[in-house]
C-alpha cells in the first residue's frame, strides 16, 4: 500500500501543499477553515508526518546514540533510563548499542550512528577513543563520555570518581580489621578497572596497619568471572587466603558471594569479607546483602544527556568534566 503524502492531504483538503505545513508546524498562522479541512484529510487518509525525514532537512535529528560497555550489567540500564528521562523531555530519543567490552563491536555502533547522522553521541568507551570522537566532531556530531573521565579534556565526560571510590571501598575493608585484601577485577584495559586499583592501593599504603594487597585478574566484569574467580580463591590453603575481596563491580562481586558462600562454603563475612562497586539493586537482595560503592546511575544518565544537548546546539562550548562522588553503602558482607 503506498505511503500517503502531504501533497495527497493537500489535494484532499484543497489547499497547498504550503498551507498543510503551517497547519503541522505553524497552525497560528493559518484560518480555522483551512485547519479543520486539513485535520479532516488527515484524518480520512490515515496520514502520519514523516518527523525524522523534517528534522533531517532542518539539519536536527531527534535521536542520540548510546554506546555502553556492558549491556548486561544493571548499572548502565539505569544510566540509560536517566538518558532516556531526560531525553524525553526534549523529544529525543536514543538508539543503544552493547559493545560488551569488544573494540570491533563499538567501532561498528559509532559507524552506524555516524551514517545516521544522529544529534550526538553517550559513549562508555572500552580504549582510547579520542581519535574516533573527533572524527564525529569535525561532522557536528558531539559527544560525552560517560563513566569514565577525559583526562586530557577535549571531550565533556560525566563520571564517578574511582579511584576515590576504590580508596573508600579499601579503608572500609581495613577499619573492619581486614589485613590481607584482594582486588577482584579486568581486564585492565578499563579505565574505571585501573582507577579503582590505584584508589585501594592508596588506602593500602596510607594505613597505619600492615596491610597487603594483590590483584585476582579475571577477563570480564561478569557474575561467571566472578565464579571463576571464587574457585581460584577455594583451591588455595587456608591460610594462603584472603580475608577480604574488593571486587571491581558487584556482578563479580555476587559471582564470587556464590562461588564462596555457597559452593566452596566460605562464610561472608566471618571467613572473609566482601565489597563491590556500583551498587546495583541486586546487591542489596543477595544471600548476604553486599556492601557496595554507590554510583548516582541515574543522575549519570541524566547529567550526560543534558550536557550533550547543551553542546548540540552551540559548538564552541568549551568541554567541562563532571564528577560526581561515589558514597559507601554498608551491608552485611562487610561487618566487622
Amino acid at each position: 500500500m503506498p505511503t500517503t503524502s502531504i501533497r495527497d492531504v493537500a489535494r484532499l483538503a484543497g489547499v497547498s501543499v504550503g498551507t498543510v505545513s503551517n497547519v503541522l508546524n505553524k497552525p497560528d498562522e493559518v484560518s480555522a477553515d483551512s485547519i479543520a479541512r486539513v485535520q479532516k484529510a488527515i484524518s480520512e487518509l490515515g496520514y502520519v508526518r514523516n518527523d525524522a525525514a523534517r528534522r533531517l532537512r532542518a539539519g536536527v535529528s531527534a535521536t542520540v546514540g548510546f554506546v555502553v560497555l556492558d549491556g548486561q550489567n544493571p548499572f548502565f540500564a539505569e544510566v540509560v533510563r536517566g538518558a532516556e528521562d531526560e531525553a524525553s523531555k526534549n523529544g529525543i530519543a536514543i538508539l543503544v548499542g552493547n559493545t560488551d567490552e569488544d573494540l570491533r563491536r563499538e567501532a561498528t555502533y559509532l559507524d552506524l550512528f555516524e551514517e545516521q547522522r544522529v544529534r550526538g553521541v553517550l559513549i562508555s568507551p572500552y580504549g582510547d577513543i579520542n581519535q574516533r570522537l573527533q572524527q564525529l566532531k569535525e561532522r557536528d556530531i558531539p559527544a560525552v563520555l560517560v563513566d569514565r573521565i577525559n583526562v586530557d579534556g577535549r571531550f565533556s565526560s560525566v563520571a564517578v570518581d574511582s579511584v576515590a571510590g576504590g580508596q573508600i571501598a579499601a579503608q572500609h575493608l581495613i577499619d573492619t580489621g581486614r589485613r590481607r585484601i584482594a582486588f577482584v577485577g579486568g581486564p585492565f584495559d578499563i579505565r574505571q578497572v585501573r582507577d579503582r586499583l590505584a584508589g585501594a592501593r592508596v588506602a593500602v599504603d596510607n594505613s597505619d596497619y600492615d596491610v597487603e594487597i594483590e590483584v585476582i585478574t579475571t577477563t570480564a566484569l561478569t557474575v561467571d568471572e566472578g565464579v571463576v574467580a571464587g574457585r581460584r580463591i577455594m583451591e588455595r590453603p587456608r591460610q594462603a587466603r584472603p580475608d577480604a575481596l574488593f571486587a571491581a563491580n558487584d556482578l563479580l562481586a555476587l559471582g564470587l558471594l556464590q562461588s564462596l558462600q555457597l559452593d566452596g562454603k566460605l562464610l561472608v563475612p566471618s571467613e572473609i569479607s566482601l565489597i563491590g562497586f556500583d551498587d546495583i539493586s541486586f546487591a542489596a537482595a543477595a544471600a548476604v546483602p553486599l556492601s557496595s560503592v554507590r554510583q548516582p546511575s541515574r543522575m549519570i544518565g541524566q547529567t550526560a544527556l543534558r550536557v550533550l544537548m547543551e553542546e548540540s546546539e552551540d559548538s564552541s562550548l568549551i568541554p567541562r568534566q563532571t564528577v560526581f562522588r561515589p558514597e559507601l553503602v554498608v551491608r552485611a558482607s562487610t561487618q566487622p
